[in-house]
């Protein structure tokens, strides 16, 4: 099984991290691409430890990395790559919380399209739920045919999609969707739509997300 690396940043606070965000990049990225957004969310979040692992795999596009490959010819490939690649994520998560000495509650991940699916699908099936996931520009994959009964029914965290309403590569459809299938596995979503943004993300959605975070992080501590 492949050893995930990539950069981190430590607790602006300065103490030991009380939480943990791990952020998951997208189709040809790597971790540099999104471990800048802790900088934005560190002043709401400064006990929190932040790390943005390289994905396993060379992307077949010849630069970056990838989760799992894409060819979009086989309506399949989604579900078997995201079922492929999820103990890898799985396997990098405890060893994260085990070395920072932090429970699952204090767990919160964050996905930007091909990482969004990574992170809905590994967060949905832990043993224990996650103290929020937050998927940017991505969508839940489900395997055909198969309803929400797949979910582990103890991994309930809340979640939140963001999605732009141009999206050139997956189509805002595609937050519809996935909210509906999370509804019907009783999994409280919300979700953002920036308006008039393509693949990325707007001020609006950073804003939003780290609200999001800081208030998962806050609920999970209360229950403990």
């Amino acid at each position: 099984m492949p050893i995930l690396t990539g950069p981190r940043l430590m607790p602006r606070s300065g103490t030991p991290p009380r939480q943990l965000v791990v952020l998951l990049h997208g189709f040809g990225a790597d971790g540099n691409d999104l471990i800048d957004l802790a900088q934005e969310w560190q002043p709401l979040l400064p006990d929190a430890a932040f790390v943005a692992p390289h994905a396993p795999e060379p992307c077949i596009q010849g630069f970056g990395r990838q989760w799992f490959a894409l060819t979009f010819r086989d309506p399949h490939e989604r579900w078997r790559g995201v079922s492929r690649a999820g103990p890898t994520l799985d396997a990098f998560l405890d060893a994260e919380l085990e070395a920072l000495g932090l429970g699952p509650h204090q767990l919160a991940l964050v996905g930007f399209s091909q990482g969004c699916m990574m992170a809905l699908h590994v967060a949905l099936r832990r043993p224990a739920p996650v103290a929020a996931v937050v998927g940017l520009s991505g969508m839940l994959v489900m395997e055909e045919g198969t309803g929400p009964e797949s979910l582990s029914p103890s991994a309930v965290p809340p979640v939140l999609l963001a999605h732009g309403d141009q999206d050139e590569v997956i189509p805002v459809d595609a937050l519809f969707l996935s909210a509906e299938a999370l509804a019907a596995a009783n999994v409280p979503a919300e979700w953002h739509l920036s308006a008039g943004i393509g693949h990325g993300i707007d001020d609006g959605a950073l804003h939003h997300a780290g609200q999001f975070l800081a208030a998962g992080f806050a609920r999970a501590a209360r229950r403990g």
